[in-house]
């Protein structure tokens, strides 16, 4: 299923910032950052809810927040893009 992960993290604090940079590597890990804070995971159910719980012991539930949006298997039809292409295609060859 893909998922659209976005988040908002308090970074007038230097701690804020190291929250920031921890959320941003442990989505990259899982999926490709398509805007500053927003990611694209096509991710199993499993996968999911480890890389939720990685990211609930990460941020400060008091300032900052995290929205995931499930788009599930067909998400072909749900995505439309206008300007520069950011992202590539999860399910297309990836060459190295």
């Amino acid at each position: 299923m893909l998922i659209l992960i976005t988040y908002d993290v308090d970074t007038t604090s230097k701690e804020g910032g190291k929250r920031l940079r921890k959320v941003a590597k442990e989505c990259v890990n899982y999926g490709q950052r398509v805007q500053n804070s927003v990611f694209e995971c096509l991710i199993s159910e499993t996968q999911f809810v480890v890389l939720k719980g990685k990211l609930e012991a990460i941020i400060n539930d008091s300032t900052d927040s995290i929205r995931f949006y499930f788009l599930g298997n067909n998400w072909h039809r749900r995505i439309e893009t206008i300007g520069k292409l950011t992202s590539f295609d999860p399910t297309d060859a990836l060459i190295i």
